[in-house]
């Protein structure tokens, strides 16, 4: 399985991003698709996930009301739109595939077999 996300850059307080991944190989008949990041200095941390077949989203307390995960099945792709972006948002963002599916799951960093190559967002004040 192989993942390329893109979409990061630089921009303002309170300005959006709009993250993509699309990814190749997938041959398991139910999966997550995940979003974390990580900042400089810090760990690794959930952003946002989608249940690929039934939609079922989860966001981290930190992003929900302004990020938004969606998916689409004949692309294979996921995307992120991030509105209202802040400093505290700055990080390299990976996209990420959790091939089990347990939904009790679908937050853990660790459930997520097949990681993309991250795209930086930059969040200036």
């Amino acid at each position: 399985v192989q993942l390329q996300a893109s979409g990061g850059g630089l921009v303002r307080t309170g300005g959006s991003l709009r993250l993509s991944c699309q990814f190749s190989g997938s041959t398991f008949s139910g999966y997550h698709m995940g979003w974390f990041r990580q900042a400089p200095d810090k760990e690794r941390e959930f952003v946002a996930a989608v249940r690929w077949n039934s939609g079922h989203t989860a966001y981290a307390d930190s992003v929900k009301g302004r990020f938004t995960i969606s998916r689409d099945k004949v692309k294979n792709s996921v995307y992120l739109q991030m509105n209202s972006l802040k400093p505290e948002d700055t990080a390299v963002y990976y996209c990420a595939l959790d091939p089990r599916a347990i939904l009790s799951s679908i937050r853990n960093g660790d459930a997520y077999d097949y990681w993309g190559q991250g795209t930086l967002v930059t969040v200036s004040s």
